[in-house]
């Protein structure tokens, strides 16, 4: 045989060969294959438990949003509602006080017309006062008999008259 190749050994090289490949085909391509499958479908378990935790958090997320926007909403009607109540309490204390005001002013306008009829009567009183010290004086320092005779004569003719034009007119 030129250039020393042995039939006999290339077969039994091939030989070893073939069964080289299926005791590694059975001892690594199975266990890697298996391996592999289990990987792969423990990866596939995995996706899809997080796609099932998203959807649960998204479901939880709309589920947050749906109630903040029900608590806003809660809110901005509590606060619509107590604007509405510290309204009608803010006129009903306006209502009060104009009501106390308007009596008070009233009852200022009552003091102060019974004040003013008070002074007017005492002021009267005065003035009456003063007119009979001055008249009193004045009789006084001019008081003669016979100025006291002149005056009932006046008086008497100016009676006197005044019943002469009674009598006319009728």
């Amino acid at each position: 045989m030129p250039l020393n190749i042995d039939l006999m050994q290339i077969l039994l090289h091939m030989l070893n060969l073939v069964i080289l490949v299926g005791a590694l085909g059975l001892i690594l391509y199975r266990p890697l294959c298996k391996f592999l499958k289990e990987r792969t479908e423990r990866l596939a378990a995995r996706e899809k438990e997080t796609a099932d935790k998203a959807a649960e958090c998204d479901a939880l997320k709309a589920e947050y949003e749906e109630k903040l926007l029900a608590a806003d909403q809660a809110a901005a009607e509590k606060r619509l509602e107590a604007e509405r109540e510290s309204a009608q309490i803010s006129a009903r204390y306006i209502s009060e006080a104009q009501a106390k005001a308007d009596a008070i002013v009233a009852a200022a306008e009552k003091d102060a017309e019974s004040i003013r009829a008070h002074v007017l009567e005492s002021a009267q009183t005065e003035i009456g006062e003063l007119v009979l010290s001055a008249t009193q004086k004045l009789l006084a320092d001019q008081a003669t008999p016979e100025r006291d005779s002149a005056l009932y004569d006046d008086f008497i003719r100016i009676a006197g008259q005044d019943g002469k034009k009674d009598d006319d007119h009728e």
